[in-house]
């Protein structure tokens, strides 16, 4: 009886492995893959094709679930020394490192399988992907910018998004997949600075330990430029009609208003910036694009 017990699925280690890897935070990439492969069907025939959609949609969920569970196994002896992430699962017991393992490899045999069914660039391409989301958490070990190492895993999304529709190299792709890139290594930023003083103690690299909450402040505000350059860019390229360019207002705005509530002596509101700004961001210019794309011929 306890034998046939102990095979059967483990609610609670399922839940622990969905808080481990805070599979909500999908929200900030997901919309830019589906940016990305919605315009790369509009140019190939101008029809939504609900399958590849759904593919993309379970590489990005594996890819993104593998990267996190890496990134909180590899972290685990530096989550418990840091009093804001010691109660992370792996730190608690609640999820073992073995259990993580598990979900790891079973997120990255799902991506790879999804890859694999959208077409043979992708699959070749596909563990080259991998290879950042595995180096970025030993990146704070070996230099003070881990943010450019996350912002070029990040960058993967849209490049694969298009590329899962299109199956040929895509140059308009890799101007979305910097911009998304650059936006989220520079909200890293911001996010890194408060645990400036238990990364200095405790030797953690990092644009803040290194060079001070300020810098990166203003090293995030750069990088926030940048970005909505690079989405005009990407509008530019892809021809986009006034729906998508009214998005990139909103994204503008939404960047000004981050950054007039993060200071550089005043962090009260960081998770607000963080988690609540950024979502919205990802989502509201997704919505603009499928409107602009629908308005120009897209067909559902």
């Amino acid at each position: 009886m306890t034998s046939a017990s102990a095979a059967l699925p483990q609610p609670g280690r399922t839940r622990a492995f969905l808080r481990l890897v805070m599979i909500e935070h999908s929200v900030f990439a997901l919309p830019f893959a589906y940016i990305a492969s919605l315009t790369a069907m509009y140019d190939w025939d101008k029809n939504i094709h609900w399958g590849r959609l759904l593919l993309v949609t379970v590489c990005m969920v594996g890819l993104r679930t593998f990267a996190m569970a890496v990134n909180r196994i590899i972290d685990r002896e530096i989550d418990a020394r840091n009093p804001r992430t010691a109660q992370r699962e792996l730190v608690t017991g609640a999820m073992s490192v073995r259990h993580a393992w598990t979900g790891a490899l079973i997120a990255v045999v799902v991506f790879l399988g999804s890859a694999a069914l959208l077409n043979p660039l992708c699959l070749a391409l596909a563990p080259v992907a991998v290879i950042p989301m595995v180096v970025y958490p030993y990146g704070k070990r070996f230099t003070n910018f881990p943010q450019a190492i996350l912002g070029l895993a990040q960058a993967m999304g849209p490049i694969g998004g298009w590329l899962a529709i299109s199956g040929e190299w895509s140059w308009t792709a890799v101007v979305l997949g910097l911009a998304v890139g650059i936006w989220i290594g520079g909200f890293d930023l911001i996010y890194a600075c408060q645990d400036v003083e238990t990364d200095r103690k405790i030797g953690v690299m990092s644009v803040p330990a290194r060079f001070g909450i300020p810098a990166a402040i203003w090293g995030s505000r750069v990088c926030h430029t940048i970005t909505t350059a690079l989405f005009v860019w990407y509008a530019v390229l892809t021809d986009a009609g006034a729906f998508f360019w009214l998005g990139l207002l909103i994204v503008a705005g939404a960047f000004v208003y981050e950054h007039s509530i993060v200071r550089p002596h005043d962090l009260s509101r960081l998770n607000r910036a963080f988690f609540s700004v950024n979502g919205f961001i990802g989502i509201a210019l997704f919505v603009c694009a499928l409107l602009d794309l629908l308005v120009r011929g897209l067909t559902v």
